[in-house]
């Protein structure tokens, strides 16, 4: 496993990226869960945020990508509206504890 970050640093309905392994990382926290993926378009390979830690929409219900508005379920990571439409995004296993969130792939 491998620490990302203390669970404060994700508050409820927030985004933020991280790097791991050499990976480029997002977690989300949506009520109470994190869901955690690679940082990586299905559509065109890249990462789907242009500012740090900006990864959802506005209502914070969905994540965006950033260059061509492709939209994300967060419980699932499946693409629901864009160029990318029924395919998804990278679906990584995490761990939270009382340290914190974990990678755990």
């Amino acid at each position: 496993m491998h620490f990302l970050c203390h669970s404060a640093d994700l508050g409820e309905g927030q985004s933020r990226g991280f790097n791991s392994q050499g990976m480029e990382l997002l977690g989300v926290r949506r009520q109470g869960q994190v869901y955690l993926f690679r940082n990586r378009c299905p559509h065109r390979g890249i990462p789907l945020n242009w500012q740090p830690d900006a990864f959802l929409d506005s209502s914070a219900s969905l994540i965006t990508c950033a260059h061509h508005g492709a939209l994300f379920l967060i419980e699932s990571g499946e693409c629901v509206a864009g160029p990318c439409e029924g395919d998804a995004l990278q679906a990584l296993g995490c761990h939270e504890d009382s340290q914190g969130i974990w990678l755990t792939d």
